[in-house]
């Protein structure tokens, strides 16, 4: 497992020996020479090189899916998606796929072959099931090796909480779901759990407890859902920026459409530009960024 800065997502290589290697989510488009370097290592051995044969998606955000591309034009390997996304990344539908909502970057890549919930893969002598965990987006997935519990949760469960609901933002119920894919995993053997951000965990009753503990607040106070939402758009924008003045900054916030939606659900007197001041200056309080000279930094 690669465990990569919160702005990519951690890359897990299935290796397969002769049958070739399997490589789980791609990260950032930023860190796509970084994600080709680290798998190219990883696939040398001293007797020679083993084959990238395989690549996996658990779902299409550009944290998971933005080095594609790059891995594909490296080393040749399909590339497999949940299958409720086929059509678009066929269409490659930046709208259907969170991209202009979001303001996200993702360099375009095609798709070989699908994944669905239920699906059973051979991948290193192991035997995963793909499970539906809708929520965090609706057509993720997460893959188990029932006999030996390994979970690799994607977004669905973190040690401390799970992603953002995006369906929530966008008027659609993702709260219930989120809840019937924890109930899930807590009906599995899982041994080890794989996030898809931050480091692998066995304590899962308790990843689950503080999960749902989260879920509980959310449900009670979707508002505050909706801005922490707000908060993230803004962090990951940085992120991929690193920085941007100020004015450059409220310009994308109220060019981005999820961020004007949050914001007119909120239904507060307060402007579209003043909340977006409000809310930079709570996350430089906060020490997620910081203002120097007119010029917002990601830290």
């Amino acid at each position: 497992m690669f465990e990569r800065g919160w702005l990519s997502s951690n890359n897990v290589l299935i290796h397969g020996q002769e049958q070739g290697a399997t490589l789980v989510d791609t990260s950032h488009c930023l860190h796509a020479a970084q994600t080709v370097a680290l798998v190219d290592h990883s696939l040398r051995h001293a007797g020679g090189v083993e084959p990238l044969a395989l690549v996996l998606n658990t779902h299409l955000h550009s944290d998971h899916c933005g080095g594609n591309a790059a891995l594909q034009r490296e080393f040749g390997a399909p590339l497999r998606i949940p299958q409720e996304s086929w059509v678009a990344v066929r269409d490659w539908d930046v709208d259907a796929l969170g991209y202009r909502p979001t303001g996200q970057r993702c360099e375009r890549f095609e798709a070989q072959g699908t994944l669905h919930a239920g699906e059973q893969l051979s991948l290193g002598g192991r035997v995963w099931e793909a499970l539906a965990a809708p929520g965090h987006d609706p057509n993720s997935l997460m893959l188990f090796d029932t006999t030996h519990g390994v979970l690799i949760s994607a977004d669905a469960l973190w040690e401390d909480g799970f992603g953002i609901v995006f369906p929530e933002l966008q008027g659609e119920p993702g709260f219930a779901d989120v809840g019937a894919v924890l109930d899930l995993i807590e009906t599995l053997p899982v041994q080890c759990v794989v996030p898809g951000h931050g480091a692998p965990f066995t304590d899962v009753a308790r990843a689950l407890k503080r999960a749902r503990a989260r879920l509980d607040g959310m449900r009670a106070d979707p508002p505050r859902h909706a801005r922490h939402a707000a908060k993230v758009l803004l962090k990951y924008h940085l992120m991929e920026e690193r920085a941007q003045p100020l004015p450059a900054l409220r310009h994308w916030a109220e060019a981005t459409p999820m961020f004007v939606a949050v914001w007119r659900a909120q239904r507060h007197r307060a402007s579209s530009a003043e909340w977006f001041d409000t809310l930079v200056g709570e996350l430089i309080a906060s020490g997620a960024l910081v203002l120097r000279d007119g010029i917002v930094h990601d830290l």
